[in-house]
C-alpha cells in the first residue's frame, strides 16, 4: 500500500493538470459554460506561440537544408571541385604525367582533362558569350551529375557526334533552338587570311539540353567532344585544363593548397569555392542567424508559458487551497503545474511539428503557385544559385526541435509550480 501512494500521488496531479489544460472550469475570468474561460484561453495562447515557433523553425530549417543539399547534389555534382588551367601549352606528355600523379593523390577521386575556353555561340535569334568546355563525353558522365539534368538528348550522342553541343535550357531559349537545331560556334582563335583575319567557327548540332536552375550554368555553360574543340581552338596538347573531383567537397581548398606547390611553371588553379562559395557560405550563415532569431521566438513563447502558468496559479488559488486542506502535499501541488507545462509544451510541439512537417514538404509547391499566380520571381537564378525553393525534412531536426522545446518548456514550468506549491492555503481561503 505504501508502494502505490506516489502513484495515486502523481496520477492525481496529471489528472488536475489535463482538467486545466482542457476545458477547464470557470474562473475569475467568466460563469460556468463560458468559453472565455481564463485557464483554457491562456493554455490556448501558450500552445499556440510554442506551435507556430515549432513549425516556423522546422519549415525554415528544412528550406536550409534544401539549399545545402541542392547546392552539393546539383550544382557542385556538375562543376569541379578543383580546377587547374595551363597558362602556356604544356606537351601533352606533361599532362598525362600530371594527372596520373594526381589519380594517385588521397583525397582525389577522379580526374577529367578537358579543353576550356572562352568563346561566342550564335544563330539567327542572336550570340552570346560562353565558357565552352571540350570534355570525353563516357569519362564525363562518369564523374559529373549533368546527365541527370538533361531535358533532350544527353552526353552520350557528343560520342556519336563529334560536332555536336549540349548547352543549357536558358541559353538554348535566349537562342531560339532545340535538340536537333544548329548553332554557329565562334573561336577566339583566327583564321590567318591574306586580306583581313576571319573568326574561325564550325556549326554545331545541338545533342542535348540540361537544366539545373542556376542561371551560370543554363546560361553559360556549353559541352563539346574534347576532339572538335581541339579543331576549332586550334589547340596542341588536346587539353589546357584538368577537373578534380574530392571524397569531401567542402574539403576542395584543402585539396587544392596540398596540390598547388608541386603544379609545373604556368599553372594555376582554383576550387569551386572562387565561383559559389560567397554563396554557399551565405546559405550557412543564414541558416545559423535564422535559427537563432527563431529559437528566440520559442523562448519568447516559453516566458510567455511561464506568465500563463503564473496566471494560471493566481486564478486557482482556492482550488490550491481545497487540494492542501484535503491533505495534498506541496509536492503534489507542484507536480500538478509541472504536468500542465509538460502537456502544454508536448501538445504545442505536436501541433507544430505537423503544421511544420506540411510546410516542409509542400513549401516548393506553394513558392511555384504563389510565382504563377501573382506573376513574382521568388528565387532570381541570377542572384541564388537555383531558381526554385528546395526543402529537405530531416529526422535529427524533428528531434533536436522537440527536445530544445520540451526542455524549455520544463524549465518555464519550475518557477509557478513553486509558486502554487507555496499559496497557503488558510489565507488562499480567506482571500477568497
Amino acid at each position: 500500500m505504501a508502494a502505490s501512494k506516489p502513484d495515486r500521488a502523481v496520477a492525481l496531479a496529471r489528472h488536475i493538470a489535463l482538467r486545466y489544460v482542457g476545458a477547464g472550469r470557470a474562473s475569475g475570468a467568466g460563469s460556468p459554460g463560458n468559453p472565455g474561460n481564463l485557464v483554457s484561453f491562456m493554455s490556448a495562447i501558450a500552445i499556440g506561440g510554442l506551435a507556430l515557433g515549432v513549425a516556423l523553425l522546422l519549415t525554415v530549417l528544412s528550406i536550409m537544408n534544401g539549399f545545402d543539399h541542392e547546392m552539393r547534389r546539383n550544382v557542385l555534382g556538375i562543376v569541379p571541385h578543383v580546377s587547374l588551367r595551363g597558362e602556356t601549352a604544356l606537351p601533352r606528355a606533361d599532362w598525362l604525367a600530371l594527372q596520373a600523379e594526381l589519380e594517385s593523390r588521397a583525397g582525389v577521386v577522379s580526374v577529367s582533362p578537358l579543353i576550356e575556353m572562352r568563346a561566342v555561340i550564335a544563330t539567327g535569334a542572336g550570340n552570346r558569350g560562353v565558357m565552352a568546355n571540350g570534355i570525353d563525353p563516357e569519362r564525363e558522365a562518369e564523374n559529373s551529375a549533368i546527365d541527370r539534368f538533361m531535358l533532350a538528348g544527353g552526353l552520350g550522342r557528343l560520342a556519336a557526334e563529334p560536332w555536336g553541343i549540349v548547352l543549357g535550357e536558358a541559353l538554348a531559349r535566349e537562342l531560339e533552338v532545340a535538340a536537333g537545331d544548329s548553332v554557329r560556334l565562334y573561336s577566339p582563335a583566327l583564321s590567318v587570311n591574306p586580306l583581313a583575319p576571319l573568326a574561325n567557327f564550325r556549326r554545331f548540332e545541338v545533342s542535348g539540353v540540361f537544366r539545373v536552375g542556376s542561371s551560370e550554368l543554363d546560361g553559360r555553360l556549353v559541352l563539346i567532344n574534347r576532339n572538335a574543340a581541339g579543331a576549332l581552338f586550334r589547340l596542341r596538347g588536346g587539353q589546357n585544363a584538368l577537373w578534380l573531383r574530392g571524397d569531401d567537397v567542402l574539403a576542395a581548398d584543402a585539396l587544392l593548397a596540398g596540390i598547388a606547390p608541386g603544379l609545373p611553371p604556368g599553372m594555376r588553379g582554383d576550387s569551386w569555392t572562387s565561383q559559389f562559395g560567397a554563396v554557399y557560405e551565405n546559405i550557412r550563415f543564414s541558416r545559423t542567424l535564422i535559427s537563432f532569431l527563431l529559437w528566440l521566438l520559442i523562448a519568447v513563447a516559453a516566458f510567455n508559458l511561464v506568465v500563463s502558468l503564473i496566471l494560471i496559479v493566481r486564478d486557482k488559488r482556492a482550488d490550491i487551497a481545497v487540494l492542501r486542506a484535503l491533505g495534498a502535499g506541496p509536492g503534489v501541488i507542484q507536480r500538478i503545474f509541472l504536468w500542465q507545462g509538460a502537456l502544454i509544451g508536448l501538445t504545442g510541439i505536436g501541433l507544430g511539428l505537423a503544421a511544420g512537417v506540411l510546410g516542409s514538404l509542400y513549401v516548393g509547391d506553394l513558392a511555384r503557385w504563389v510565382e504563377a499566380r501573382f506573376g513574382i520571381v521568388l528565387l532570381n537564378a541570377d542572384v541564388y544559385p537555383m531558381d526554385y525553393l528546395p526543402s529537405q525534412l530531416q529526422a535529427g531536426d524533428i528531434l533536436g526541435i522537440s527536445g530544445g522545446v520540451l526542455l524549455l518548456s520544463l524549465l518555464a514550468t519550475i518557477y509557478p509550480a513553486r509558486r502554487a506549491a507555496a499559496v497557503r492555503p488558510a489565507v488562499a481561503l480567506r482571500e477568497d
